[in-house]
Protein backbone atom coordinates (compact mmCIF):
# COMPACT_ATOMS: atom_id res chain seq x y z
CA UNK A 1 0.00 0.00 0.00
CA UNK A 2 1.31 3.45 -0.94
CA UNK A 3 1.64 5.99 1.83
CA UNK A 4 1.71 8.22 3.81
CA UNK A 5 -1.12 9.87 1.91
CA UNK A 6 -1.09 13.55 1.01
CA UNK A 7 -4.18 15.71 0.80
CA UNK A 8 -5.09 17.30 -2.50
CA UNK A 9 -4.75 20.79 -1.07
CA UNK A 10 -1.19 20.12 0.14
CA UNK A 11 0.16 19.60 -3.40
CA UNK A 12 1.73 22.69 -4.92
CA UNK A 13 4.40 23.80 -7.42
CA UNK A 14 7.13 22.75 -4.98
CA UNK A 15 5.97 19.14 -5.43
CA UNK A 16 6.32 19.13 -9.23
CA UNK A 17 8.68 16.33 -10.21
CA UNK A 18 8.48 14.70 -6.79
CA UNK A 19 7.02 11.33 -5.86
CA UNK A 20 3.96 11.44 -3.61
CA UNK A 21 1.15 9.16 -2.46
CA UNK A 22 -2.52 10.10 -2.78
CA UNK A 23 -5.76 8.27 -2.05
CA UNK A 24 -9.49 8.73 -2.52
CA UNK A 25 -12.57 7.43 -4.29
CA UNK A 26 -12.37 6.54 -7.98
CA UNK A 27 -14.96 8.86 -9.46
CA UNK A 28 -14.32 8.01 -13.10
CA UNK A 29 -12.14 5.55 -15.02
CA UNK A 30 -11.35 6.10 -18.71
CA UNK A 31 -9.33 3.73 -20.90
CA UNK A 32 -8.26 5.50 -24.11
CA UNK A 33 -6.28 2.58 -25.48
CA UNK A 34 -2.69 3.61 -24.87
CA UNK A 35 -3.38 5.60 -21.73
CA UNK A 36 -5.84 5.44 -18.83
CA UNK A 37 -7.11 8.21 -16.59
CA UNK A 38 -8.55 7.88 -13.11
CA UNK A 39 -10.39 10.84 -11.64
CA UNK A 40 -10.07 10.46 -7.88
CA UNK A 41 -12.10 12.40 -5.35
CA UNK A 42 -11.06 13.63 -1.94
CA UNK A 43 -12.92 15.90 0.46
CA UNK A 44 -11.44 19.03 -1.14
CA UNK A 45 -12.03 18.05 -4.78
CA UNK A 46 -10.69 15.75 -7.50
CA UNK A 47 -7.34 15.02 -9.11
CA UNK A 48 -6.24 13.01 -12.13
CA UNK A 49 -4.10 9.87 -12.09
CA UNK A 50 -2.52 9.01 -15.43
CA UNK A 51 -1.45 5.43 -16.20
CA UNK A 52 0.48 4.65 -19.38
CA UNK A 53 0.33 1.28 -21.14
CA UNK A 54 4.07 0.74 -20.84
CA UNK A 55 3.42 -1.12 -17.59
CA UNK A 56 0.83 -3.60 -18.88
CA UNK A 57 -0.06 -5.07 -15.48
CA UNK A 58 -0.55 -1.66 -13.87
CA UNK A 59 -2.50 -0.41 -16.89
CA UNK A 60 -4.87 -3.39 -16.94
CA UNK A 61 -5.44 -3.22 -13.18
CA UNK A 62 -6.15 0.50 -13.23
CA UNK A 63 -8.49 0.22 -16.23
CA UNK A 64 -10.70 -2.31 -14.44
CA UNK A 65 -11.23 -0.31 -11.25
CA UNK A 66 -14.93 0.05 -10.42
CA UNK A 67 -16.25 3.55 -9.79
CA UNK A 68 -16.37 4.60 -6.13
CA UNK A 69 -13.73 2.07 -5.11
CA UNK A 70 -11.21 3.44 -2.62
CA UNK A 71 -7.82 3.61 -4.34
CA UNK A 72 -4.29 4.59 -3.39
CA UNK A 73 -1.67 5.66 -5.91
CA UNK A 74 1.97 6.58 -5.86
CA UNK A 75 3.62 8.52 -8.62
CA UNK A 76 5.28 11.67 -9.89
CA UNK A 77 3.51 15.03 -9.75
CA UNK A 78 3.60 16.49 -13.26
CA UNK A 79 2.37 19.95 -14.32
CA UNK A 80 -0.60 19.81 -16.70
CA UNK A 81 -2.48 23.00 -17.51
CA UNK A 82 -5.32 21.05 -19.10
CA UNK A 83 -6.53 19.63 -15.79
CA UNK A 84 -8.29 21.56 -13.04
CA UNK A 85 -5.50 21.55 -10.46
CA UNK A 86 -2.74 22.32 -12.94
CA UNK A 87 -1.06 18.98 -12.26
CA UNK A 88 -1.60 15.23 -12.60
CA UNK A 89 -0.10 12.17 -10.94
CA UNK A 90 1.90 9.89 -13.27
CA UNK A 91 1.30 6.61 -11.48
CA UNK A 92 3.99 4.10 -10.62
CA UNK A 93 1.54 2.06 -8.53
CA UNK A 94 -2.22 1.93 -8.04
CA UNK A 95 -3.86 -0.21 -5.36
CA UNK A 96 -7.53 -0.84 -4.61
CA UNK A 97 -7.91 -0.51 -0.85
CA UNK A 98 -11.65 -1.22 -0.86
CA UNK A 99 -13.50 -2.24 -4.04
CA UNK A 100 -17.00 -0.91 -4.73
CA UNK A 101 -19.72 -3.32 -5.79
CA UNK A 102 -21.31 -2.79 -9.19
CA UNK A 103 -23.76 -1.55 -10.17
CA UNK A 104 -24.00 1.32 -7.70
CA UNK A 105 -27.48 1.77 -6.19
CA UNK A 106 -27.09 5.51 -6.61
CA UNK A 107 -25.06 7.58 -9.09
CA UNK A 108 -22.43 9.74 -7.42
CA UNK A 109 -20.47 11.53 -10.13
CA UNK A 110 -23.17 11.48 -12.81
CA UNK A 111 -25.78 14.22 -12.93
CA UNK A 112 -28.55 11.63 -13.00
CA UNK A 113 -31.14 12.28 -10.30
CA UNK A 114 -32.61 9.83 -7.82
CA UNK A 115 -35.75 9.91 -5.71
CA UNK A 116 -35.49 10.81 -2.05
CA UNK A 117 -36.14 7.31 -0.73
CA UNK A 118 -33.33 5.86 -2.87
CA UNK A 119 -31.01 8.63 -1.75
CA UNK A 120 -31.69 8.17 1.95
CA UNK A 121 -31.63 4.37 1.70
CA UNK A 122 -28.07 4.84 0.40
CA UNK A 123 -27.24 7.98 2.34
CA UNK A 124 -23.48 7.43 2.59
CA UNK A 125 -23.23 7.28 -1.20
CA UNK A 126 -25.51 10.30 -1.46
CA UNK A 127 -23.24 12.25 0.88
CA UNK A 128 -20.27 11.67 -1.40
CA UNK A 129 -21.74 14.31 -3.70
CA UNK A 130 -19.98 17.62 -2.99
CA UNK A 131 -23.22 19.59 -2.99
CA UNK A 132 -24.65 17.30 -0.29
CA UNK A 133 -21.57 17.60 1.90
CA UNK A 134 -21.59 21.36 1.47
CA UNK A 135 -24.84 21.52 3.46
CA UNK A 136 -23.09 20.05 6.49
CA UNK A 137 -20.10 22.35 6.17
CA UNK A 138 -22.60 25.22 6.42
CA UNK A 139 -24.42 23.57 9.29
CA UNK A 140 -21.14 23.18 11.16
CA UNK A 141 -20.40 26.88 10.66
CA UNK A 142 -23.83 27.76 12.08
CA UNK A 143 -23.31 25.66 15.20
CA UNK A 144 -19.79 27.00 15.67
CA UNK A 145 -21.08 30.58 15.41
CA UNK A 146 -23.83 29.93 17.97
CA UNK A 147 -21.28 28.51 20.41
CA UNK A 148 -18.82 31.31 19.79
CA UNK A 149 -21.33 34.10 20.22
CA UNK A 150 -22.98 32.78 23.37
CA UNK A 151 -19.62 31.79 24.85
CA UNK A 152 -18.62 35.42 24.42
CA UNK A 153 -21.75 36.41 26.35
CA UNK A 154 -20.77 34.26 29.36
CA UNK A 155 -23.14 31.39 28.50
CA UNK A 156 -22.17 27.83 29.45
CA UNK A 157 -22.91 24.91 27.15
CA UNK A 158 -24.77 22.19 29.06
CA UNK A 159 -26.22 18.76 28.35
CA UNK A 160 -29.55 17.78 29.87
CA UNK A 161 -31.17 14.31 30.06
CA UNK A 162 -32.75 12.85 26.93
CA UNK A 163 -34.63 10.24 28.95
CA UNK A 164 -37.21 11.85 31.18
CA UNK A 165 -40.04 10.89 33.48
CA UNK A 166 -42.28 13.69 32.21
CA UNK A 167 -42.56 15.74 29.05
CA UNK A 168 -41.96 19.47 28.98
CA UNK A 169 -45.10 20.08 26.96
CA UNK A 170 -47.25 17.13 27.98
CA UNK A 171 -49.65 15.87 25.34
CA UNK A 172 -49.50 13.03 22.86
CA UNK A 173 -46.26 13.91 21.07
CA UNK A 174 -44.05 11.92 23.46
CA UNK A 175 -42.14 8.78 22.51
CA UNK A 176 -42.65 6.36 25.39
CA UNK A 177 -40.23 3.61 26.37
CA UNK A 178 -39.79 1.12 29.20
CA UNK A 179 -37.24 2.15 31.82
CA UNK A 180 -36.70 -0.89 34.05
CA UNK A 181 -40.43 -1.33 34.56
CA UNK A 182 -41.23 2.37 34.67
CA UNK A 183 -42.45 4.70 31.96
CA UNK A 184 -39.89 7.00 30.44
CA UNK A 185 -40.04 9.39 27.52
CA UNK A 186 -37.60 10.67 24.96
CA UNK A 187 -37.04 14.34 25.57
CA UNK A 188 -39.22 16.76 23.58
CA UNK A 189 -37.18 19.67 24.85
CA UNK A 190 -34.68 20.54 27.60
CA UNK A 191 -37.19 23.14 28.80
CA UNK A 192 -37.72 21.95 32.37
CA UNK A 193 -34.06 21.24 33.05
CA UNK A 194 -32.70 24.48 31.64
CA UNK A 195 -35.23 26.37 33.78
CA UNK A 196 -34.17 24.40 36.84
CA UNK A 197 -30.57 25.45 36.18
CA UNK A 198 -31.59 29.09 36.53
CA UNK A 199 -31.88 28.51 40.28
CA UNK A 200 -28.34 27.18 40.62
CA UNK A 201 -26.16 30.12 39.66
CA UNK A 202 -25.57 28.61 36.20
CA UNK A 203 -27.70 31.47 35.01
CA UNK A 204 -26.80 31.63 31.31
CA UNK A 205 -26.89 28.27 29.56
CA UNK A 206 -27.40 26.87 26.09
CA UNK A 207 -27.62 23.42 24.57
CA UNK A 208 -27.42 22.06 21.02
CA UNK A 209 -28.81 18.54 21.17
CA UNK A 210 -31.39 16.09 19.79
CA UNK A 211 -35.06 16.33 20.68
CA UNK A 212 -37.95 14.06 19.77
CA UNK A 213 -41.57 14.64 18.80
CA UNK A 214 -43.97 11.80 17.99
CA UNK A 215 -45.76 13.86 15.36
CA UNK A 216 -47.10 11.80 12.42
CA UNK A 217 -46.41 14.65 10.00
CA UNK A 218 -45.31 13.96 6.44
CA UNK A 219 -44.26 17.46 5.49
CA UNK A 220 -41.08 19.10 4.21
CA UNK A 221 -40.80 20.95 7.56
CA UNK A 222 -41.18 18.17 10.15
CA UNK A 223 -39.16 15.20 11.38
CA UNK A 224 -39.48 13.12 14.53
CA UNK A 225 -35.87 13.61 15.67
CA UNK A 226 -34.41 17.06 15.29
CA UNK A 227 -31.60 19.20 16.67
CA UNK A 228 -32.73 21.91 19.04
CA UNK A 229 -30.65 24.97 19.93
CA UNK A 230 -31.92 26.07 23.33
CA UNK A 231 -30.93 28.95 25.54
CA UNK A 232 -32.01 30.15 28.97
CA UNK A 233 -30.92 33.27 30.83
CA UNK A 234 -31.72 34.52 34.34
CA UNK A 235 -32.00 37.98 35.86
CA UNK A 236 -34.00 39.41 33.00
CA UNK A 237 -36.44 42.29 33.36
CA UNK A 238 -38.46 41.64 30.19
CA UNK A 239 -38.52 39.31 27.23
CA UNK A 240 -36.64 41.88 25.13
CA UNK A 241 -33.57 40.79 27.10
CA UNK A 242 -34.01 37.31 25.59
CA UNK A 243 -34.50 38.73 22.09
CA UNK A 244 -31.09 40.37 22.24
CA UNK A 245 -29.20 37.11 22.82
CA UNK A 246 -31.07 35.06 20.21
CA UNK A 247 -30.89 37.90 17.71
CA UNK A 248 -27.15 38.21 18.24
CA UNK A 249 -26.53 34.47 17.86
CA UNK A 250 -28.54 34.17 14.64
CA UNK A 251 -27.02 37.29 13.12
CA UNK A 252 -23.53 36.03 13.97
CA UNK A 253 -24.29 32.66 12.34
CA UNK A 254 -25.49 34.21 9.09
CA UNK A 255 -22.47 36.49 8.93
CA UNK A 256 -20.14 33.54 9.57
CA UNK A 257 -21.74 31.52 6.77
CA UNK A 258 -21.49 34.42 4.34
CA UNK A 259 -17.77 34.87 5.08
CA UNK A 260 -16.45 31.35 5.73
CA UNK A 261 -18.90 29.36 3.61
CA UNK A 262 -18.51 31.11 0.27
CA UNK A 263 -17.33 28.01 -1.63
CA UNK A 264 -20.16 25.89 -0.23
CA UNK A 265 -22.76 28.59 -0.92
CA UNK A 266 -21.56 28.80 -4.51
CA UNK A 267 -21.81 25.03 -4.88
CA UNK A 268 -25.36 25.12 -3.47
CA UNK A 269 -26.28 28.21 -5.50
CA UNK A 270 -27.43 29.86 -2.28
CA UNK A 271 -26.96 33.48 -1.29
CA UNK A 272 -28.47 34.14 2.15
CA UNK A 273 -28.85 37.80 2.97
CA UNK A 274 -28.05 39.21 6.39
CA UNK A 275 -31.38 40.25 7.97
CA UNK A 276 -31.86 43.77 9.24
CA UNK A 277 -30.73 44.07 12.85
CA UNK A 278 -32.51 44.52 15.18
CA UNK A 279 -35.11 42.12 13.82
CA UNK A 280 -38.56 43.60 13.39
CA UNK A 281 -41.06 43.07 16.23
CA UNK A 282 -44.60 42.26 15.10
CA UNK A 283 -47.32 41.96 17.75
CA UNK A 284 -49.74 39.03 17.51
CA UNK A 285 -52.72 41.37 17.23
CA UNK A 286 -51.05 43.30 14.41
CA UNK A 287 -50.35 40.01 12.66
CA UNK A 288 -54.04 39.08 12.76
CA UNK A 289 -54.93 42.37 11.09
CA UNK A 290 -52.39 41.73 8.33
CA UNK A 291 -53.83 38.26 7.77
CA UNK A 292 -57.39 39.55 7.66
CA UNK A 293 -56.30 42.24 5.25
CA UNK A 294 -54.90 39.49 3.04
CA UNK A 295 -58.22 37.63 3.03
CA UNK A 296 -57.47 34.95 5.64
CA UNK A 297 -60.19 34.17 8.15
CA UNK A 298 -58.72 34.14 11.64
CA UNK A 299 -60.26 34.79 15.05
CA UNK A 300 -58.79 36.49 18.09
CA UNK A 301 -57.09 33.81 20.16
CA UNK A 302 -56.34 31.49 17.22
CA UNK A 303 -52.86 30.18 16.72
CA UNK A 304 -51.24 31.21 13.45
CA UNK A 305 -51.09 28.19 11.17
CA UNK A 306 -48.61 27.33 8.41
CA UNK A 307 -50.58 29.22 5.78
CA UNK A 308 -50.72 32.26 8.06
CA UNK A 309 -46.96 32.11 8.67
CA UNK A 310 -46.31 32.11 4.94
CA UNK A 311 -48.68 35.03 4.34
CA UNK A 312 -47.02 37.02 7.12
CA UNK A 313 -43.62 36.11 5.72
CA UNK A 314 -44.60 37.50 2.33
CA UNK A 315 -45.93 40.68 3.93
CA UNK A 316 -42.78 41.17 6.00
CA UNK A 317 -40.54 40.43 3.00
CA UNK A 318 -42.17 43.31 1.11
CA UNK A 319 -41.02 45.57 3.95
CA UNK A 320 -37.51 44.12 3.77
CA UNK A 321 -37.78 41.84 6.82
CA UNK A 322 -36.84 38.22 6.09
CA UNK A 323 -36.62 37.60 9.83
CA UNK A 324 -38.84 38.98 12.57
CA UNK A 325 -40.14 38.33 16.08
CA UNK A 326 -43.87 37.61 16.38
CA UNK A 327 -44.74 38.61 19.95
CA UNK A 328 -47.51 38.53 22.54
CA UNK A 329 -49.41 35.32 21.79
CA UNK A 330 -52.58 34.47 23.72
CA UNK A 331 -51.67 32.76 26.99
CA UNK A 332 -54.20 30.01 26.30
CA UNK A 333 -52.22 28.65 23.34
CA UNK A 334 -48.81 28.80 25.01
CA UNK A 335 -47.28 26.24 27.43
CA UNK A 336 -47.78 26.47 31.18
CA UNK A 337 -44.31 27.88 31.88
CA UNK A 338 -44.87 31.04 29.78
CA UNK A 339 -45.60 34.17 31.85
CA UNK A 340 -48.89 35.97 31.29
CA UNK A 341 -48.81 39.65 30.34
CA UNK A 342 -49.16 41.66 33.57
CA UNK A 343 -51.28 44.32 31.84
CA UNK A 344 -53.51 41.91 29.90
CA UNK A 345 -53.35 38.32 31.24
CA UNK A 346 -55.13 36.83 28.23
CA UNK A 347 -51.87 37.42 26.39
CA UNK A 348 -48.35 36.36 27.28
CA UNK A 349 -44.72 37.41 27.26
CA UNK A 350 -43.95 35.07 24.40
CA UNK A 351 -42.53 35.14 20.91
CA UNK A 352 -41.81 33.14 17.80
CA UNK A 353 -38.84 33.92 15.58
CA UNK A 354 -39.97 33.74 11.95
CA UNK A 355 -37.67 33.41 8.94
CA UNK A 356 -38.83 33.39 5.32
CA UNK A 357 -42.36 32.49 6.38
CA UNK A 358 -41.49 29.65 8.77
CA UNK A 359 -41.16 29.44 12.53
CA UNK A 360 -37.56 28.99 13.64
CA UNK A 361 -37.89 29.44 17.39
CA UNK A 362 -40.33 29.88 20.24
CA UNK A 363 -39.53 31.53 23.52
CA UNK A 364 -40.28 34.24 25.98
CA UNK A 365 -40.25 35.13 29.64
CA UNK A 366 -41.00 32.25 32.01
CA UNK A 367 -43.27 32.19 35.03
CA UNK A 368 -40.82 32.11 37.94
CA UNK A 369 -43.40 32.49 40.76
CA UNK A 370 -44.35 29.16 42.30
CA UNK A 371 -48.06 29.76 42.98
CA UNK A 372 -48.75 31.23 39.56
CA UNK A 373 -46.84 28.39 37.89
CA UNK A 374 -48.88 25.73 39.69
CA UNK A 375 -52.09 27.53 38.75
CA UNK A 376 -51.03 27.62 35.08
CA UNK A 377 -50.34 23.88 35.15
CA UNK A 378 -53.77 23.16 36.57
CA UNK A 379 -55.40 25.35 33.93
CA UNK A 380 -53.61 23.26 31.29
CA UNK A 381 -54.97 20.04 32.81
CA UNK A 382 -51.57 18.73 33.88
CA UNK A 383 -51.02 16.50 36.89
CA UNK A 384 -48.98 18.73 39.19
CA UNK A 385 -47.58 15.75 41.12
CA UNK A 386 -45.84 14.49 37.98
CA UNK A 387 -43.81 17.69 37.90
CA UNK A 388 -42.80 17.84 41.56
CA UNK A 389 -39.10 17.42 40.68
CA UNK A 390 -39.40 20.59 38.60
CA UNK A 391 -41.71 22.60 40.84
CA UNK A 392 -39.69 22.19 44.01
CA UNK A 393 -36.90 24.18 42.35
CA UNK A 394 -39.28 27.14 42.37
CA UNK A 395 -39.94 26.84 46.11
CA UNK A 396 -36.40 27.84 47.06
CA UNK A 397 -35.83 31.05 45.14
CA UNK A 398 -36.07 31.24 41.36
CA UNK A 399 -34.84 34.39 39.58
CA UNK A 400 -36.80 35.93 36.69
CA UNK A 401 -35.69 34.19 33.52
CA UNK A 402 -36.50 33.49 29.91
CA UNK A 403 -35.22 31.63 26.91
CA UNK A 404 -35.84 30.00 23.58
CA UNK A 405 -35.95 26.75 21.64
CA UNK A 406 -34.66 27.02 18.07
CA UNK A 407 -34.91 24.41 15.30
CA UNK A 408 -31.41 24.09 13.86
CA UNK A 409 -32.37 21.76 11.00
CA UNK A 410 -35.18 23.98 9.81
CA UNK A 411 -32.96 27.05 10.02
CA UNK A 412 -30.33 25.44 7.78
CA UNK A 413 -33.11 24.41 5.39
CA UNK A 414 -34.41 27.96 5.10
CA UNK A 415 -30.96 29.56 5.10
CA UNK A 416 -29.96 27.51 2.05
CA UNK A 417 -33.45 27.37 0.49
CA UNK A 418 -33.45 23.57 0.59
CA UNK A 419 -36.72 21.95 -0.56
CA UNK A 420 -36.96 19.56 2.40
CA UNK A 421 -35.77 19.65 6.02
CA UNK A 422 -34.39 16.12 5.58
CA UNK A 423 -31.68 17.55 3.31
CA UNK A 424 -30.24 19.35 6.35
CA UNK A 425 -30.00 16.17 8.47
CA UNK A 426 -27.38 13.48 7.97
CA UNK A 427 -29.66 10.53 8.77
CA UNK A 428 -33.21 11.88 9.12
CA UNK A 429 -35.94 10.24 11.17
CA UNK A 430 -39.58 10.63 10.25
CA UNK A 431 -42.77 8.62 10.56
CA UNK A 432 -41.62 6.01 8.03
CA UNK A 433 -37.82 6.07 8.34
CA UNK A 434 -35.87 4.47 11.18
CA UNK A 435 -32.81 3.27 9.21
CA UNK A 436 -30.10 3.92 8.17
Amino acid sequence: MAGPFRSLTSIGPADHGKEVSLAGWAEDVRNLGGIAFLIVRQRAGTFQITVKKGDAELFNRASKIVRESVVAARGIVQPNRQVRNGWELLATSVDVLSPAAAPLPLPVADKVGADMDTRFDNRTLDLRKPERRAIFHIRSLVESAFRGYLGGQAFLEVHTPKLAGAGAEGGATLFQTDYFGRRAYLSQSPQLYKQMLMSTGLDRVFEIAPAFRAEPSDTVRHVTEFTSFDGEVAWIERQEDVFAFLEGAVDQAIQRVRVDGKAELELLQASPERPKVPFKRLAYREALEILRGGGKRVRDGDDIDTEGEKLLGQSMAKEGHAMYFLTGYPAAIKPFYVMADADDPQYSYSFDLEYKGDEMASGGQREHRYDQLVQRMKEKGLNVENFDFYLKTFRYGMPPHGGWGFGLDRFVQKLLDLPNIREAILFPRDRTRLIP
